[in-house]
């Protein structure tokens, strides 16, 4: 069996494709913040999940496990002892300055990036036939980041699973509230694809110890030929994530659905209509009944919600992505355009709480703490 290093940036959600890939025996590098980074090197990493649909959580410790991890800070990074990077940060993070200089030097080593962001890359938005990339520019915090990317080296995975950190608990916890799967498109490279299939094969055969006892555990990685698979979360997003936002407040992903199940119904039905415009078909997306269906099971507020009622100024915005690549196709919904005027004015007033720059030095002191925090939150 070929055995392979993973380098993941990001050791929160991170932790959960991490846990999978030490299980099927492969090394895993996590990046993150000096004091998590020496937590997990003591201590390993702990991923709490159903082991199927329903029932009670299990632990997976990875210090039990056949696969070797490490925890590095940004500057402590070689790209060059890995074969696969991926990408679990939120878009704004990657501009932090150390984050920033790390993803240059992987760009220009040409080794494969999978993101497992919400927010595609724009590179991986390149392969996509005949979509103009200038307009989708104004989407992201910083496009300059993904200059130095080759678009063939660059694959979208689906974070489909949802996960996070429990309240109360030490940074190297996670837990899986929905168990789904990773759905990733291909790279370009017949080679690149090849550690993509043994990668899906091993996660499928892996075994985990669980007391006693070895099972198989759900969150697998399945890899599909569409490029246009990984576009099915953009439906789920918008129609529930980040709907969640109000003018005062916040509400759950379940509510955001089930409030209004014929808007959100509009809402996911029309984002399908955008990916299918881009050259999408039926079988690369996920009804509205059975995410509806999963939805449910999600009674708290999105990230995205909870980051802008934290008061955040940047967040990943593929609302923005979606309402930009619409017009790209001559599509425009109203219901959208009204979320993306909320959390537009959330951020504003957000922007507007900051220190001025008769505080401190304004630009100087933004930047560090769009730094701290991207670090705080790997």
């Amino acid at each position: 069996m070929a055995t392979y290093n993973v380098l993941v940036f990001g050791a929160s959600y991170g932790s959960l494709l991490a846990a999978k890939l030490l299980g099927a025996g492969h090394g895993v590098t996590l990046v993150c913040r000096a004091s998590t980074a020496q937590l997990i090197n003591a201590e390993g990493i702990r991923v709490r999940m159903p082991p199927s649909s329903v029932g009670d959580l299990v632990e997976i410790d990875s210090r039990r496990l056949p696969g070797r991890l490490r925890a590095v800070t940004p500057d402590e990074i070689d790209a060059a002892d890995h074969h696969l990077i991926v990408l679990a940060m939120q878009e704004p993070q990657y501009r932090a300055p150390e984050l920033r200089d790390a993803l240059r030097d992987v760009a220009r080593k040409r080794i494969p990036c999978m993101s497992i962001m919400n927010m595609p890359p724009l590179p991986y938005l390149a392969r996509v036939p005949e979509l103009p990339m200038g307009p989708l520019r104004a989407a992201y915090t910083d496009c300059t980041v993904w200059e130095d990317f080759e678009p063939g080296h660059m694959t979208l995975c689906s974070p489909d699973p949802q996960a996070f950190r429990p309240a109360n608990e030490k940074p190297n916890v996670l837990e899986v509230r929905l168990a789904t799967n990773f759905k990733t498109a291909r790279f370009a490279s017949d080679k690149h694809n090849a550690m993509l299939a043994c990668l899906e094969s091993d996660i499928e055969a892996a075994r985990f110890p669980i007391g006693d006892v070895e099972m198989a555990l759900p969150v697998k990685l399945k890899v599909h030929d569409s490029l246009f698979v990984p576009f099915a979360k953009w439906s789920m997003l918008l129609a529930g994530n980040y709907r969640c936002v109000h003018e005062c407040g916040t509400r759950s992903i379940a509510a955001a659905i089930h409030d209004d199940p014929a808007t959100a119904r509009t809402v996911y039905e029309w984002v399908g209509e955008v990916c299918r415009a881009l050259g999408a078909n039926a079988a690369d997306l996920v009804p509205f009944d059975k995410y509806a269906a999963a939805a449910s099971a999600l009674t708290t507020p999105s990230s995205a919600a909870r980051a802008l009622s934290s008061g955040a100024i940047d967040i990943e915005r593929v609302d923005r992505l979606v309402q930009i690549v619409a017009a790209t196709q001559g599509m425009r919904l109203g219901e959208l355009d009204r979320t993306v005027g909320l959390i537009d004015a959330w951020l504003a007033s957000n922007r507007e709480k900051q220190p001025t720059s008769t505080d401190r030095a304004d630009r100087g002191f933004i930047q560090r703490q769009s730094t701290v925090r991207a670090l705080a939150s790997l």
